[in-house]
């Protein structure tokens, strides 16, 4: 009645198992696919143990053979040439039977080396292997076997103990159960495999059926059952308590970051750049807290499944594949990382060369940008950028050199990922290649500086920005527009600081004055607005070009040097006013006139000085003609005027 009870309770355990398996979303037994063998030496093996086989029963023959001939021997002892005879073939059997063993033990070793072998799992456990076949049974077959009726003896709710026997029969012993049910039978060569006798082997494998038996009827007895489902409570008690106080702990240091956030939060400036609120490092760190969280309750919660399938026998395999999840990756990457020190090692003496060498040269070019250290023909505003290329050209190198020693470089799948990004880079970066390329032509030309004021097609404005890839232009508007170097390699650029600040910037403006003003006139009234201008330069001194002879006017081009080039608008402003000023001082009317003109009497538009001495010029033409030929190198005074 009792294994009746512990029947019972076990069926009922089992259905109990499986819905709290259910209840806790675990983990569905995953099939572990058995490792395919090779076929070819399967089929080596399959023919040494036949091979075997047939020497095992040759060697029976020659036993029943040897057991006649000594009863013939004891009774043909009179006789001795028969004696004789009988004494030669026993010594030819035990000489065949010496070599067959010899044999055998060869094969042994032959199939030991193949290492295939089956194992005995009735209950999780591996009780023996077995290794070699049983006349036309396999040893797959046969573990199977073996386990299917050491399940059945299980099963057994009047499982006697003392019911296991071992007997002996044709093959060897055997193991039997109750009314004579063979539950495995132990060959001279399964007891040759272990150089024992079969008798022995066989009482070696009865113990541990019995054994096996035992443990397993007291694992699932209904006590044992109840221990275990106490056990579980317990550990999900243990896993909410843990859980509850991984929140507890998470919700203390929150509360603690919003206290202390003065302290652990300031404001990120690098070089006059604020990068991060304390407002926006506060959220960051809470969104790393939460994710913290998350992770700390998952892993304590993974941690806590591996216990509760090892509570149960049927579970425990479940839980080494738990376990393995995380410690077959944490070997391997802690072989990986082990492996990879001595490389780690390698690239941390490139990078360490490669950073001083790249701060010595810093160091060089500096002076050389400072004025401190001249080289012949190296302009010292080519410090910079040639620094900059020699940089980028070391840290490539050391890239090129670090490569081969960085974890995974050699396989297919990195080599692959760094081809279609290099394709990708070369394909899409056409443009800005050829921007760069411009942006080191036009550093080397030095067609112009940060600060200078210049030209570009119709742009007009301040360089206030040099990169590898464009310049930026601020215009007397007030407008930032960037050019790409290419753009400017490609078209005509006009520097207007280049020579302010050494021989002056020369500025012109063209007025049209008719043919009735005296050239000398207007030449003494540009200059004196030029003179009153204050950013032109008196020395040089101003100048008059007459650029053309038009048909009513000529043309009359004020020159002047001035150093103020990114003042250009105001300077012509107030030349303009000077212009205008001086104009209206002298008399001079400043338009551009268009003539119908009628040769009836009419007074012509050639100064008076120039005219012949019957014509009878103005008034205010003769009195400055007789001031210029009174005083020849002086001025005319335009107070003259009537």
């Amino acid at each position: 009645m009792a294994n009746k009870a512990d029947h019972i309770s076990q069926f009922f355990c089992n259905r109990l198992l499986v819905l709290f398996c259910l209840l806790v979303c675990t983990v569905g037994a995953t099939a572990q696919q058995k490792p395919a063998q090779d076929t070819t030496r399967a089929d080596s093996a399959a023919l040494v143990q036949y091979e075997m086989a047939q020497s095992y029963s040759q060697g029976k023959v020659d036993s029943m053979v040897r057991v006649r001939l000594e009863a013939e021997l004891k009774a043909s002892a009179a006789n001795t040439e028969k004696s004789r005879e009988l004494e030669a073939e026993l010594q030819r059997i035990r000489t065949a039977d010496s070599l067959r063993h010899r044999q055998q033990q060869e094969k042994l070793d032959q199939l030991r080396r193949a290492g295939i072998r089956h194992p005995v799992v009735p209950f999780g456990d591996t009780l023996f292997y077995v290794h070699l076949r049983l006349g036309s049974t396999s040893p797959e077959l046969r573990a199977a076997n073996i386990t299917e009726r050491i399940r059945k003896v299980y099963e057994d709710n009047f499982f006697a103990p003392d019911s296991l026997v071992v007997v002996s029969n044709e093959w060897g012993h055997e193991v039997d159960y109750k009314n004579g049910e063979t539950i495995l039978t132990i060959s001279q060569l399964d007891a040759l495999w272990y150089n024992k006798e079969t008798e022995v082997l066989a009482g070696e494998y009865r113990d541990r059926i019995r054994q096996a038996v035992l443990a397993e009827k007291k694992d699932n007895s209904l006590v044992n059952w109840l221990k275990r489902i106490g056990l579980v409570l317990l550990i999900l008690l243990g896993a909410f308590l843990l859980v509850y106080g991984i929140n507890k702990g998470f919700n203390r240091l929150q509360a603690l970051l919003q206290r202390r956030k003065a302290p652990f939060f300031k404001h990120g400036v690098y070089k006059g750049i604020h990068l991060l609120t304390p407002e926006y490092q506060m959220m960051v760190a809470s969104k790393l807290l939460q994710l913290l969280r998350y992770a700390a309750i998952i892993l304590a919660l993974y941690l806590c499944l591996p216990l509760l399938f090892y509570v149960f026998p049927d579970t425990q395999d479940i839980t080494n594949t738990l376990l393995g999840w995380i410690i077959s990756p944490a070997k391997g990457l802690l072989r990986s990382l082990l492996h990879f020190l001595p490389n780690l090692f390698t690239i941390i003496v490139i990078f360490v060369f490669t950073r001083y060498l790249v701060g010595a040269l810093k160091l060089l070019f500096d002076q050389v940008d400072q004025g401190q250290v001249k080289l012949p023909g190296f302009h010292h505003d080519f410090a910079r950028p040639t620094f900059n290329i020699i940089r980028f050209v070391l840290y490539a190198f050391m890239l090129v050199v670090i490569f081969p020693y960085l974890p995974g470089s050699s396989s297919p799948a990195f080599q692959g990922v760094s081809v279609f990004l290099g394709l990708l880079i070369s394909l899409g970066s056409t443009s800005a290649i050829n921007n760069i390329i411009a942006g080191l032509v036009i550093t080397y030309m030095r067609p112009f500086k940060i600060g200078d004021r210049i030209k570009i097609g119709d742009t007009v404005g301040d360089v206030v920005e040099k990169t590898m890839l464009v310049i930026k232009v601020r215009t007397v508007k007030n407008e930032e527009i960037t050019v790409p170097n290419s753009t400017v390699l490609s078209s005509n650029t006009v520097n207007y600081s280049a020579m302010a600040n050494d021989q002056g910037l020369i500025i012109y403006t063209t007025v049209t004055i008719g043919y009735d003003v005296p050239w000398r006139l207007m030449h003494q009234a540009l200059i004196r607005a030029a003179e009153k201008t204050e950013a032109i330069l008196k020395d040089p001194a101003p100048f008059v070009l007459q650029t053309s002879l038009d048909d009513f006017y000529v043309s009359y081009q004020l020159n002047a040097y001035t150093r103020a080039a990114r003042e250009q608008p105001a300077v012509y402003s107030a030349l303009h006013q000077n212009i205008q000023d001086s104009c209206n001082e002298a008399g001079i009317e400043i338009m551009s006139p268009h003539y119908q003109n009628l040769r009836d009497g009419n007074r012509s538009t050639i100064p008076a000085d120039y005219l012949p001495k019957q014509y009878e010029a103005p008034p205010f033409y003769v009195r400055q003609s007789e001031q210029r030929k009174a005083d020849p190198g002086g001025t005319v005074d335009p107070d003259t005027k009537i």
